[in-house]
């Protein structure tokens, strides 16, 4: 009996190992499943990594009335339609990732700027492929685009239209200079515009007074008169203080007159912008006005006080590049 019983015991303790190896095994055999799993999970979450919160913070910006949402540092700019943000951008040196193109290459005058730049389309014709290729953080557009343009853009970055109205020249250069860390300089730039225009008006003194200034344009073989509040108008009679001409303030849009309507309008000093990209069907549009009888008896051909293409001849007139230049050789020919 003393056997039995002895030999019993032993038998309850093998079984008792046995099973607590093997749930040992178990244990391991789980516990390295699991290991081998977890690389394969972290691998999978490498594929498309969560953007950082440096990435997906945004900011709040308001321009002319309105608030936008914008990524907190916008460093890839792309400029379409408004070439006032194109003008603003020399100001302030900011080299968009995609700009305006005019027969599918930049203006000479943008070449500062347009370094690092791809064509994304003509000045009416943004390249919606191209532009969501440049994966944008705001997109600079003009508020001349039609509403389905408007669309388009905004399914790719954040947009904003650009005002093409010249008394908003300030806003448009303080929108630039927010979006790229830049407004101590955009305000430096505004203050020397004002320095420079107050000793223009001392440098002229009475020069001008009753004298008739006009800024004219010719495109596609015809001269153009612009509003009081278009152009480079705004300059000569807002920023100087010169006499409005009855003319310009009848004209509501731009206009075309005639060389009979130009010589009764007889100015005194006469502006004259002529790009040939806007005259292509007439080469000899300027010439023809110059040498034409009529229009070399008015006071600025008989005075020598008609100036063409002071600044580019496709400036925009309105914008902070446009008012630097314009008024800089404005005095220089007054000056003469």
């Amino acid at each position: 009996m003393a056997g039995l019983l002895a030999l019993f015991v032993l038998m309850l303790t093998a079984c008792g190992g046995n099973s607590g190896n093997n749930q040992t095994a178990d244990n391991a055999a789980n516990s390295g499943a699991a290991a081998n799993a977890a690389p394969a999970a972290t691998a999978e979450a490498t594929v498309e990594p969560a953007p950082s919160a440096a990435e997906s913070a945004t900011r709040t910006i308001e321009y002319l009335g309105e608030e936008y949402t914008v990524p907190a540092t916008a460093e890839r700019i792309v400029i379409t339609g408004a070439m006032e943000a194109m003008e603003d951008a020399l100001v302030l040196d900011v080299h968009p990732v995609g700009a305006i193109t005019f027969g599918g290459a930049f203006p000479e005058r943008f070449a500062a700027i347009t370094d690092k730049a791809e064509s994304i389309g003509e000045k009416t014709e943004p390249n919606f492929e191209t532009i969501l290729k440049l994966k944008p953080d705001v997109i600079l557009g003009t508020t001349k685009f039609k509403p389905e343009v408007v669309e388009q853009l905004k399914k790719i970055a954040p947009l904003i239209q650009v005002s093409h109205i010249a008394s908003n020249w300030e806003d448009n250069l303080n929108l630039l200079a927010e979006l790229t860390g830049k407004q101590e300089q955009a305000q430096a730039e505004i203050a020397k515009y004002q320095a420079d225009l107050d000793s223009a008006k001392a440098q002229l003194g009475e020069k001008l007074k009753d004298q008739k200034v006009v800024a004219l344009r010719i495109r596609a073989g015809q001269v153009f008169i612009f509003p009081a509040t278009v152009f480079v108008n705004p300059i000569l009679y807002n920023d100087l203080g010169l006499a409005v001409p009855a003319e310009v303030e009848a004209a509501k849009a731009q206009e075309a007159i005639s060389v009979e309507q130009l010589a009764a309008m007889n100015p005194d000093v006469m502006f004259l912008q002529f790009a040939t990209d806007e005259n292509a069907e007439a080469a000899t549009a300027l010439e023809d006005l110059q040498n034409n009888p009529i229009i070399q008896k008015i006071n600025a051909m008989k005075n020598d006080k008609t100036f063409v293409n002071v600044i580019d001849p496709l400036a925009e007139g309105g914008p902070a590049w446009s008012r630097v230049q314009f008024l800089k050789a404005f005095v220089e020919k007054l000056n003469q």
